[in-house]
C-alpha cells in the first residue's frame, strides 16, 4: 500500500489519513492516485458503511503539492491538468458515494485540502484550525468542484466573496457560514468524526444513498423532472428492506432495526 495515504478499519468505518506531514499533507498526483484506487472498492465494500478522512500530523491539507507541480517535465500548466484529472475523480466518488463521506479537519485545509473537505458530506473542524481557498491569491482559479460545491452551501454571493478576497475563514465563522457541521477542540475532530460515523452506520444507508443522490442534483433539473426523481427515489426506498423495516416499525411505534 501506498504509506502517503494509510487506511484503517475502525469497525464498519474506513479512516483515510493523508500521510504526508513533512508538506502539510499536500498532494502529488501519485498521492492522489493512491487516494482514489482506495476508495472506488469502498463504495461496493458492505462492510464500509461509512468513511472518515482526516490528515496525519498537525494539518487537514494544504492542496496541491507546488514542488511537484513545478518538476513536473512539461511545466506547471500540464503538471495541473494532469493532478486535476485524478484529483476530479476522487470528488465525483466522494460526491457519487453511497454512504457519508466525513472530514475531520485537523489543521489547515487550503487549496485542494479545502476544496476536498468542501466535496465531504459533512465536515468536523478543530476550534484552531483554519480554511482558505488559496488559488486566487496564487492567480489561480478554485478546482475540485469548489465552484460548483461552494456557492450551494453558502450562496453565490458569499461563494464570490471567498473566491475574491481569499480571506482565511476560523473555525467558527465557518460554522456560522455553514461551512462545517460541528466545532470541537483542538485533537478532537477524528474521534468525533469517527463518532459521527458509527452513528449514521445504524441508520439506513439506502435511505443516505438516495437522499444525497437527489439533493447534489437538485441543481441539474427542472422542478418537473426533480418531482419524478423523488417519485421514483421514494417508492424505491418503500421498496427496500430499510424501507419496508422503517415503515413497520412506525406502525408498531418503535424504532428501525436497519441490517449491516
Amino acid at each position: 500500500m501506498d504509506e502517503q495515504i494509510i487506511v484503517r478499519r475502525d469497525g464498519n468505518i474506513a479512516v483515510i489519513l493523508l500521510n504526508r506531514p513533512q508538506v502539510y499533507n499536500a498532494m502529488n498526483f501519485d498521492a492522489l492516485k493512491g487516494l482514489y484506487e482506495l476508495i472506488v472498492p469502498m463504495t461496493m465494500d458492505n462492510a464500509v458503511r461509512g468513511i472518515v478522512i482526516s490528515g496525519k500530523g498537525a494539518n487537514f491539507c494544504a492542496g496541491a503539492d507546488l514542488e511537484w507541480v513545478f518538476n513536473h517535465e512539461s511545466g506547471p500548466p500540464a503538471a495541473f491538468y494532469q493532478i486535476a484529472g485524478i484529483y476530479h475523480q476522487v470528488v465525483l466518488e466522494f460526491r457519487r458515494m453511497p454512504k457519508p463521506v466525513i472530514a475531520a479537519i485537523n489543521g489547515i485545509a487550503a487549496g485542494g485540502g479545502f476544496t476536498m473537505a468542501l466535496a465531504c458530506d459533512f465536515r468536523i473542524i478543530e476550534k484552531s484550525a483554519l480554511l482558505r481557498q488559496a488559488y486566487t491569491s496564487n492567480g489561480l482559479c478554485i478546482d475540485g468542484g469548489g465552484t460548483f460545491i461552494l456557492p450551494r452551501i453558502v450562496g453565490l454571493a458569499r461563494a464570490f466573496e471567498i473566491a475574491t478576497f481569499d480571506k482565511p475563514i476560523s473555525a467558527e465563522q465557518a460554522l456560522v457560514w455553514g461551512l462545517v457541521t460541528k466545532v470541537v477542540e483542538d485533537g478532537k475532530a477524528l474521534e468525533e468524526a469517527i463518532s459521527m460515523a458509527r452513528g449514521l452506520a445504524k441508520k439506513s444507508l439506502h435511505s443516505f444513498e438516495w437522499s444525497k443522490r437527489l439533493l447534489t442534483d437538485s441543481f441539474n433539473s427542472s422542478i418537473e423532472e426533480h418531482l419524478e426523481h423523488e417519485r421514483a427515489g421514494i417508492a424505491r426506498c418503500a421498496g427496500h428492506d430499510d424501507g419496508k423495516e422503517g415503515l413497520k416499525a412506525f406502525l408498531e411505534k418503535r424504532r428501525p432495526v436497519f441490517a449491516d
